[in-house]
């Protein structure tokens, strides 16, 4: 039964408050055991999130062995992103109910069950099926691993904790397209999910022999939040349906997408005033009133768009435009995950050293250096040309992911850790969904409106185009055979569209870098010294 509202408990301790008893800094491990927690507990993040790009690469393969078209399979990425954003939002209060080793494990034990089922399956029906299941499991992992990640380390080395865990979280996606690239072009399209089922297996057993759960960490519930729990459903289910049909079916020109939006927006909006005022809610949104969470998680949310949103648009501008197979596409991205594996642990230990805002307005000016460059990239590029400006949108992750991550939640009660962390890892999680849907979406429009703007200039009287086409007539001459009239116009007009195509990639990079300039405005309101090092200071 739905707990009935009440009077809103007081909000998540401020950041100027001393810590409370239960904090970090009473729970954590010692020894060479802190470094094994931490591993097991990446290595189930680093699944889990990898599952949402590495997948991508097979669909057109998938296409073929169930007989399905581009509208229907593109169902195979939808299903686990509801599912793993649904069990996200409430993996604390599941935490709660069930123990958090548990749940982890329980999630675990679903996430490979899915893994195999969707490598098996025959039908379309089948794998739907399996990734919904896949990612049930898959969304239970992310929180919980950044918890259990943050209280293992002390407070001096909660820089190295977020390092670790946002090597999982971030590198996953950027390494998805080339690791599936190469399984796809070397074994099948099954090994995408086959290959979690030996990693699965080595984090489960590390899971069970090194994690456990602290002492402070509340167990059951009073009341279920049925209320809270149809709410959440329903909207993000609705919301994540919009964002991934709406380019599809011209977006508000289809009666469903109205009807998703509106669904949406009444459930969401309901939802945010049931759970302020709900005695036990299933996503306590009462954390945001910590000014570090709520700063953090909007920064978050915003590296979170330009990273999935690049790891999107950069494959399929090499594709589109360049020809590069899926595997040499996915290499395009590879500078960029392996600096920010030897960055990130440097970052993590530099964090008790700098004013964090140094590290993130450098990485901030980084990434926006990169992604202006690759908005003015032209259609002759080479491939060694994406690798220096990769390295240093690495370089920029880097810095911005660690200390935004550190200082988010390292004003947190250790209670409140696995619900704080489930808030800034959703919030990541709809931004990159928004990403994906946005930029699709902008990419097709700036598209026809270049194209549109192109062929205007389309005149016999353009000497440009008069000496084009001539020289297409040249080359046909050339070979021995008269130059169709037809032809050489569909060979002009491929050229316009692969000019219009280039210019509305840049646009889109060009908004990412808009997007940023606005995050950097966020940047004065961040602590001048790592929050744990103000809390000694105080206390002595």
């Amino acid at each position: 039964m739905a707990g009935n509202p009440k009077t809103a408990p007081s909000p998540a301790q401020p950041m100027h408050l001393p810590p409370a008893a239960d904090t970090v800094a009473d729970v954590v491990v010692t020894g060479a055991g802190k470094w094994l927690i931490a591993a097991s507990v990446m290595l189930g993040t680093f699944m889990s999130v990898m599952d949402v790009t590495v997948v991508n690469v097979a669909m057109p393969h998938m296409m073929g062995s169930f007989g399905a078209d581009l509208l229907t399979i593109t169902w195979v990425s939808t299903a686990y992103s509801i599912a793993e954003i649904i069990l996200v939002t409430m993996s604390s209060w599941w935490t709660t109910l069930l123990g958090r080793k548990r749940f982890f494990m329980f999630s675990m034990v679903l996430f490979l069950v899915g893994s195999f089922l969707a490598g098996a399956s025959q039908t379309l029906t089948q794998m739907l099926l399996a990734r919904v299941l896949q990612g049930i499991g898959g969304g239970g992992l992310i929180p919980c691993a950044q918890a259990i990640a943050r209280e293992t380390f002390p407070p001096a080395e909660q820089g190295m904790a977020m390092a670790i865990f946002s090597m999982g979280v971030i590198l996953a996606p950027a390494l998805g397209p080339t690791l599936g690239g190469w399984l796809v072009d070397n074994l099948s399209w099954q090994w995408v999910f086959y290959i979690n089922l030996p990693i699965g297996i080595a984090a489960l057993a590390m899971v069970s022999s090194f994690v456990h759960d602290p002492a402070y960490l509340k167990r059951g519930v009073r009341r279920i939040d049925w209320t809270g729990i149809v709410l959440l459903t329903i909207g993000l289910s609705t919301f994540q349906l919009v964002l991934e049909r709406g380019e599809e079916v011209d977006w508000f020109s289809s009666n469903l997408i109205v009807a998703g939006t509106i669904a949406a927006a009444v459930s969401l909006l309901s939802l945010i005033v049931w759970e302020l005022y709900t005695e036990e809610p299933v996503i306590n949104l009462r954390l945001l009133a910590n000014p570090q969470l709520r700063i953090g998680t909007t920064l978050n949310a915003v590296i979170g768009f330009v990273l999935f949103g690049s790891s999107f648009a950069l494959p399929q501008w090499t594709e589109t435009l360049l020809g590069y197979p899926a595997f040499r596409a996915g290499l395009v991205l590879l500078p960029r995950p392996l600096t920010m594996m030897v960055m990130m642990p440097i970052m993590g230990r530099l964090y008790n050293y700098l004013n964090p805002r140094i590290p993130v307005t450098l990485g901030a000016c980084l990434q926006i250096y990169g992604v202006w460059c690759l908005a003015h990239f032209p259609l002759d590029v080479g491939f060694a040309n994406f690798a220096p400006i990769l390295v240093l949108m690495g370089l920029g992750s880097s810095c911005f992911a660690v200390t935004i991550g550190t200082i988010s939640l390292s004003t947190m009660r250790a209670a409140d850790m696995t619900g704080a962390s489930a808030i800034f890892t959703v919030f990541q999680r709809v931004s990159a969904n928004v990403a994906y849907a946005s930029l699709a979406t902008l990419l097709a429009r700036r598209t026809q409106m270049h194209h549109l703007r192109l062929v205007h200039g389309i005149s016999l009287l353009n000497g440009n185009y008069r000496s084009m086409r001539q020289g297409f007539a040249a080359q046909f001459i050339r070979h021995g055979t008269p130059a169709p009239r037809g032809v050489v116009l569909s060979l002009m007009d491929a050229m316009l569209n692969r000019q219009a195509t280039v210019m509305a990639y840049n646009d889109i990079f060009t908004l990412m870098v808009a997007l940023f300039l606005c995050a950097m405005c966020m940047i004065p309101l961040l602590p001048t010294r790592p929050p744990h090092l103000r809390v000694g200071a105080a206390a002595h």
